[in-house]
Parts: C-alpha cells; structure tokens; sequence
C-alpha cells in the first residue's frame, strides 16, 4: 500500500453529524491541519461542514490543496414510507463535482445519534437491501461506487446483519475497522472471507476493552467515543497490519481513510489536539 492511498476524514478533528457531539471545529482549521500533515485527500464531513452547493463545496477543498474520495451519507433505508433516492441523488450532485468517486451509506435510523436502534422485521429488511441496490445503481449511473458501511447504532451494526446485506444485495461494502469490532465483528476475519466485496476502508484502532463496554451494553457509544475508545493506528487491539495485509493481497485498490472518531469540549491550542493522534497514525502507516 502507498501512503498515496491514505486520506482522512474530518470525524478525527471531532466533526460529527451527531446534535451535540461537541465542540465543532471550522473547515479552514481542520484542512489546513490536513495538509499540513501531507494529507492530499479526505471524505467531506458531515452535512453542513462544507458549502452545500456542489462547485463551492469543491473550490473550499481546492483552496487547500485537497482531494474528495467521498463521504458518509446516512439514511433511512428500511421504511417503505421514505423514498432515500432523492436526498442521495443531492448528495451526488456534491460529489460528482468535486471528483469524489466513493459514496459511503449508512442504514439510518431515523433517529438521533447512535446509542440507541430499534429492531428491524422481516419487511423493514426487504426494503432495506432493496434501497441499498437501488442507491448503488444510482451511484454507478454517475460513475460513483456505492457502499454501505455497517455502523454502530443503525441498522446494521452486528455480524448476522452484516452477512444479510452480503447475501441478500450486491452492494459494497465500506469496512470500517472499528465500528465492525464494536458491533461484534472480526474485521480482520472479514477482510479475509469478502475482499471481494471491499470498495472503500475506514481505518480505526480501537480500546479493546471499551468496545466491549459498548458491545454489552455498560456504555454509549457516545460516551465511549468521548472516553478515548478510539486509539491511534498500532495503539489499540486490531491487527490492521494483517488486515492491510490480507485486502493488498486480494487485490484492493482503493482508499483507506483514517478515521479516529473524536469528540472535543473546546478549541484546541494551535498545534494541539487531534492532529496529535492522527499525525502518530500516519507514521505508523509509514512503518507498515
């Protein structure tokens, strides 16, 4: 893998699309910390982080010598009621203009944030895998790749809904390390039996044992995530170097994008705070 492979996401810097997820830095600090790691790509963030329309959305992003590879889009895809082509159809529009050849879904849930999920019945799972294909389509109609990235707090999160959209869908998947080991899969062991299936990787490490207090139920995501659940690459409990080792292999090709998921009370000091973590990720990337 090349370093030219790897691009961020500003969800490290603590930017969530999440009420109340913390304190909210500004675009301008988040990308100039980018780059001044050597980062030339990164996901857009959440709504309302950068410009909404799609030709200003990409000049912020030039302006700081950065690339688009894509970004999350969580939506309801289980309720026979909502139509989610529409919204997603808007988000295209950003994307396409800023080069962007990556849309990362996740199955929302309808409600706020992600410490709590309803459960899904046999109809709700039809129409969920019959939107993912839809959206993918969508995607692919405008030369994008469609993923679904499986995501704690929505609803698909745990090893039997992640084996239901491979069997009962032909999208892809993002694999995001750590949400998967919170949700009880074995991200290494995923990479090994579905590579085939991999189209965009979300690189976190991960507290072992604060994964486990999710997993159980003795803590919120939120609040793990605030405690320091995510952990610096090579600082945590994943074999991300076999894992790297096992998607190369296989023949992966696209991005893997750092994600530290973060969570801020106040402005860091210049030069402080979360490019700290991320810029100790990167050398341990550089060493793999």
């Amino acid at each position: 893998m090349k370093l030219d492979r790897v691009a961020a996401a500003p969800i490290s810097w603590g930017v969530c699309e999440v009420p109340g997820w913390g304190h909210q830095l500004t675009p301008e600090r988040v990308l100039r910390e980018m780059a001044e790691l050597g980062l030339a790509a990164t996901e857009f963030g959440p709504d309302g982080f950068l410009p909404d329309a799609p030709a200003e959305k990409a000049a912020v992003l030039a302006s700081h010598g950065m690339s688009a590879v894509g970004g999350f889009v969580p939506v309801v895809l289980h309720d026979p009621s909502h139509d989610p082509v529409p919204e997603v159809r808007t988000a295209l529009e950003g994307f396409t203009a800023a080069g962007a050849g990556t849309l990362v879904l996740a199955a929302a849930t309808g409600l706020d944030g992600y410490d709590a999920r309803p459960e899904l019945d046999a109809f709700g799972w039809k129409t969920l895998l019959s939107n993912l294909d839809r959206l993918a389509e969508l995607a692919a109609s405008v030369g994008i790749t469609g993923s679904l990235h499986p995501h704690v707090g929505t609803m698909v999160e745990g090893p039997g809904e992640v084996d239901r959209v491979l069997d009962g869908s032909a999208v892809g998947l993002c694999l995001d390390t750590g949400h998967l080991l919170v949700g009880g899969t074995d991200p290494v062991a995923l990479a090994r039996r579905a590579a085939e299936r991999i189209v965009h990787v979300h690189l976190k490490d991960v507290d072992p044992s604060a994964a486990s207090a999710v997993r159980e139920g003795r803590a919120t995501y939120t609040g793990a995530v605030s405690g320091g659940m995510y952990r610096p690459l090579g600082q945590g409990g994943i074999d991300l170097a076999s894992l790297i080792g096992a998607l190369e292999g296989a023949g992966y090709g696209g991005w893997y994008v750092m994600e530290q998921d973060t969570v801020l009370d106040a402005e860091p000091a210049p030069g402080g705070g979360p490019i700290a973590d991320v810029r100790d990720s990167l050398a341990w990337l550089a060493a793999v």
